[in-house]
C-alpha cells in the first residue's frame, strides 16, 4: 500500500512521514561516517543516533494513527534542531548535508503540529 492511499493521513502527515524516514537514512549515515572521522565526533554521533530513533519512531506513530503522534512530532522537531546545529559546525559534507535534512524534518514536524 502507497502511503499516498492510508487515507486517515493528512498532507503535512505525509510530509512529515517522508522528513523523518529521510532524517533518519542520513543521522545513521552521518553517524557513522563520524564514527571515522578524527576529532571529538561523539556529540554529533549521539544526536544523530538519538534523531534517527525518535524520527523512524514518528513516521511509525503517524502511520499508525497513534494518540502520541503530536508529543513525539514536538520532541523530533527539537532532536532534529540540536543536532542540525551541531552538525552545521562540522565540515564534512555528511554533516553538513545531515544538516539540510534536518532542518526539513523539524519544519514538517512543526507543520505538522500546526495543522
Amino acid at each position: 500500500m502507497a502511503l499516498s492511499e492510508i487515507d486517515h493521513l493528512t498532507d503535512e502527515q505525509r510530509d512529515c512521514i517522508d522528513n523523518c524516514f529521510e532524517a533518519t537514512q542520513a543521522c545513521e549515515w552521518c553517524a557513522d561516517e563520524c564514527a571515522g572521522e578524527d576529532g571529538d565526533m561523539a556529540r554529533c554521533i549521539r544526536l544523530c543516533r538519538d534523531v534517527a530513533d525518535l524520527a523512524s519512531q514518528h513516521a511509525r506513530f503517524m502511520a499508525r494513527n497513534s494518540n502520541y503522534s503530536e508529543q513525539l512530532a514536538e520532541a523530533c522537531a527539537g532532536a532534529c534542531e540540536e543536532c542540525a546545529e551541531e552538525c552545521s559546525r562540522h565540515d564534512h559534507d555528511h554533516c553538513q548535508l545531515c544538516a539540510d535534512v534536518l532542518e526539513d524534518c523539524a519544519e514538517s514536524c512543526r507543520s505538522m503540529i500546526a495543522s
